[in-house]
């Protein structure tokens, strides 16, 4: 859980000096969370989505930042990264681009300097030093 989220759970606990550390903090369930969902779907007129499509839209947005598929498979918790690349494959053309422009940029290197401060990877997590 990334720690901007863990501090805001911390925050919101904390107003409630009564909440014992084993009880459940947000009293919600799939169906509330659908209702809202709609209540503010309508609200902004847009398109009413299901619960599931919060989780394919995250799973999106992580392989749209770079993220690896091993990654995104361990964060949606599928057992196989075979499930991954199946569910998701059809978002990873869009990376064949960004590739190919990676590799150009590699081999239009031309002097010492260009070596030692290599052109940003749009596909990398980590850049190389």
């Amino acid at each position: 859980m990334p720690k901007f989220l863990s501090d805001m759970i911390k925050q919101y606990i904390d107003k409630f000096y009564f909440i014992d550390q084993n009880e459940q903090v947000f009293m919600t369930n799939k169906q509330r969370l659908k209702r809202d969902l709609d209540y503010y779907a309508d609200k902004a007129n847009v398109k009413h989505i299901r619960v599931h499509d919060l989780r394919h839209s995250h799973a999106s947005y992580l392989i749209e930042l770079g993220m690896q598929p091993n990654l995104v498979q361990e964060r949606l918790g599928h057992e196989k990264i075979e499930t991954t690349l199946q569910t998701y494959s059809h978002l990873y053309p869009n990376k064949q681009n960004q590739l190919a422009d990676y590799l150009d940029q590699i081999i239009q290197i031309k002097d010492q300097e260009a070596i030692d401060s290599p052109p940003t990877s749009p596909l990398l997590i980590e850049q190389a030093r």
